[in-house]
């Protein structure tokens, strides 16, 4: 079927055609808005003022975003927005990562700005229809499809005429619909959610690419913050973008020259180090799993513990023989790194879909660690059940990992009992209670549904309704600023508190994962150099964001004489890589402090949004003390030993005779006033206030003192000197 015919069956709302244009440098200089309450289509222009202070990326986001929303917006309001954006560097082939989308918009779950990263084509084949973003603002009345056709130079808003309800059928029905022959499934990508975003705030978005080789529709997701809930909320079904011309150079780059240079070196170390290094070409990300046990960094029951007797059973062993070995599988055209794994012909055993077999994507550590040890579940079998259901339904799994083992240890403590669960037994290890939960969600109806929304929601819910104790319920819940804590235990880490705590949008690695530079190998003894770690690696994680870039080429593979630098942690070989793609997009002379400016721009901006918006104070930068230390006896005498030697040499108390609640009481005043020194010395490198606050000659040495910046700022200092 063409996409005429697509259009014409699904019934016309609007429609909007356009001039197709080349890339220039990286950049297709107009933005795409979209407002679903008239139907409004336009383009905007993308200014060199934009480019110089926002660069791209999740910077052109957020100052979209900033445009359409005020302090009074919430998430569900119509004026927020779902902003979708490339970045300069997305799309070129020759260098390995270069596909990703960073998705922004007002989170349910946190009720501020967030932002979440995905893989998968989407981003480049916007790009190359001619738009750097695509802005949607407004809420349709009925279930809308919008399409981007990158071909014809047309954009369609269409009544949605699919009975699918989740992800991996509506990514499958509209790619050979619209795509047809196989060059056509090519050039598809679609962004959709599954049936549970209708009903809670974990929902994520999926995008899609056409994997050649399996003949397989495959996604990838931006998970984090809620936003297929928002997707949702605005009726969109589905947005569709289609873009078959592909060639080696769309993005107008000014010395290719210098790309193939970075992507030649590269290229070279992932083909002869990858298999002696992580193994990210056959087992990705999961390479980890017992890694993280070995170093008693592996979450398990809500945190509770960082190792397990039996992770054996769902250790990268055990994915290693469940991926299809041997298929490139880059999520974009060129990443060699290829870490993109799946388990083909999966046969599900619950659900709307038993019986079926179905490609799982993944697991990714994050998921072999949250459905697997964190709900005390090991069970590989249920955790790429869990893995499969949690995208197709649009659930994120780091959020429902979170979420299910803070209800499984509510429920061992006697908060909730079978007759609040809906005859659920909420132990830890109940992986099929795990999945009644999950299809709960999708359904909207039972206790799934309060699970869902959110570890922040659930202990307002259960201090009200149960009687539980809210100090116990927020020491326990992993959530920071409302947002679930991605899988990383961190007590014995102040930097990687840190780096989670001082997160702008909240809890995720992407920001800062520093806990074997801080507790493996002890290279950030003093706080000045743990802020200095969480001042550089924010912001150079954050420019990632703001290029369309993936994050894996740079430090999961490394150069074979790393361990011998200076800072073997920066990868600073691959850092001069990224030197040279940005120069080579944009033409502009680049070093490493050009792109670190660009990041502490946007970075900064994201901190003035998120006080616009009513975060302010430096309570909201604090982790749950759980993420500090032992909350539970069982807890501390699970590591006794190690606690009770902390106590003597760092807090300087004798333990000897000190019931084991007492012992628990110093420890935590000592982990709770080393938590603040650390704070404080963040605060003061990144040039904010003892508040958070960004100083406003901060804001000018970096050129981003804008008249609405500073009033925010200002306003925030004041808000807080009226406080008693």
């Amino acid at each position: 079927m063409t996409l005429s015919e697509t259009l014409i069956e699904n019934a016309l709302l609007a429609e909007y055609h356009y001039e197709l244009r080349p890339v220039e440098r990286g950049y297709a200089n107009r933005t795409l808005y979209i407002n679903l309450n008239d139907f409004t289509i336009r383009e905007k222009p993308v200014s060199q003022q934009m480019k110089d202070l926002f660069t791209g990326g999740r910077g052109f986001a957020l100052k979209l975003l900033w445009d359409a929303v005020t302090p009074q917006t919430r998430w569900n309001d119509p004026e927020n927005e779902l902003v979708i954006a490339n970045g300069p560097i997305c799309g070129i082939t020759a260098y390995p990562g270069s596909g990703k989308a960073t998705v922004v918009g007002l989170s349910p779950l946190t009720d501020n700005v967030m932002d979440s990263n995905v893989g998968g084509y989407f981003a480049p084949f916007l790009k190359f229809s001619g738009f750097d973003a695509l802005e949607i603002q407004g809420k349709a009345q009925e279930d809308v499809i919008i399409y981007i056709d990158g071909d014809t130079g047309l954009v369609t808003i269409t009544r949605n005429s699919l009975p699918e309800v989740d992800a991996h059928e509506i990514g499958k029905v509209l790619t050979e619909r619209i795509g047809g022959d196989e060059r056509g499934k090519r050039g598809i990508s679609v962004l959709s959610t599954g049936q549970a975003a209708e009903h809670v705030r974990i929902a994520l978005i999926n995008s899609t690419w056409y994997d050649v080789r399996r003949k397989e529709v495959r996604m990838k997701q931006a998970g984090r913050g809620g936003l297929g809930r928002v997707f949702r909320d605005k009726k969109i079904k589905a947005i569709v973008v289609r873009f078959t011309d592909m060639g080696g150079d769309l993005n107008g780059v000014a010395d290719m020259a210098l790309i193939r240079k970075a992507g030649q070196r590269i290229n070279k170390e992932i083909a002869e180090l990858d298999d002696k290094q992580n193994q990210m070409r056959k087992v990705g990300t999961a390479n980890i799993v017992e890694i993280m046990d070995h170093f008693d960094l592996l979450p398990t029951h809500n945190f509770r513990y960082g190792s397990h007797p039996e992770t054996y059973k769902i250790d990268s062993k055990v994915w290693k023989e469940a991926f299809t070995q041997g298929l490139p599988d880059g999520c974009w055209l060129g990443c060699t790194l290829s870490c993109s794994h799946g388990v083909d012909h999966f046969p599900l055993k619950t659900g709307p879909y038993a019986g079926q077999c179905v490609l799982v994507d993944g697991p990714e550590y994050e998921n072999a660690a949250g459905l697997g040890a964190n709900i005390g579940n090991f069970d590989a079998q249920k955790v790429l059940e869990l893995n499969f259901y949690c995208d197709t339904y649009g659930v994120d799994t780091i959020s429902f990992a979170n979420c299910v083992a803070f209800a499984m240890e509510c429920y061992e403590e006697g908060i909730l009992n079978k007759e609040r669960t809906g005859g659920l037994e909420l132990n830890f290890g109940n992986g099929t209670a795990a999945l009644e939960l999950l299809h709960q969600m999708a359904r909207g109806e039972g206790f799934g549904v309060i699970v869902g929304q959110g570890v922040r929601y659930m202990k307002e819910y259960f201090a009200r309704e149960f009687g539980a104790d809210p100090a116990f319920l927020h020491d326990i819940g992993m959530e920071i600023k409302g947002l679930e804590i991605s899988e990383y235990m961190t007590k014995e880490s102040i930097a990687q508190q840190g780096g989670y705590g001082l997160a702008t949008k909240g809890p995720q690695h992407d920001e800062a994962w520093l806990i074997f530079m801080d507790q493996v190998h002890n290279l950030l003894p003093t706080f000045k150099d743990k802020a200095e770690a969480l001042h550089y690696f924010p912001m150079w994680r954050t420019w990632f964001s703001l290029h369309g870039l993936c994050k894996l080429p740079w430090n999961d593979i490394t150069p074979e004489n790393n361990k011998n630098t200076k800072e073997p942690a920066k990868v600073e070989e691959h850092v001069e890589n990224y030197t040279w793609i940005h120069q080579g997009v944009t033409g502009i002379p680049t070093t490493t402090e050009t792109l670190l400016a660009q990041s502490e721009r946007v970075y900064n901006f994201q901190k003035v949004f998120a006080l616009r918006m009513g975060r302010v104070g430096r309570q909201h930068d604090v982790p749950p003390y759980r993420a500090m230390g032992p909350v539970t006896k069982v807890e501390y005498e699970s590591r006794q030993e190690r606690y009770d030697k902390q106590l003597r040499e760092l807090v300087g108390i004798d333990p000897v005779g000190l019931s084991t609640e007492e012992k628990m009481a110093h420890l935590r005043k000592y982990r709770e006033e080393q938590y603040r020194k650390m704070q404080d010395a963040v605060y003061e490198r990144r040039g904010w206030d003892e508040n958070g606050i960004p100083k406003v000659e901060k804001l000018k040495a970096l050129g981003m003192d804008l008249p609405e910046l500073v009033e925010v700022v200002e306003q925030a200092r004041k808000k807080l000197s009226q406080q008693p």
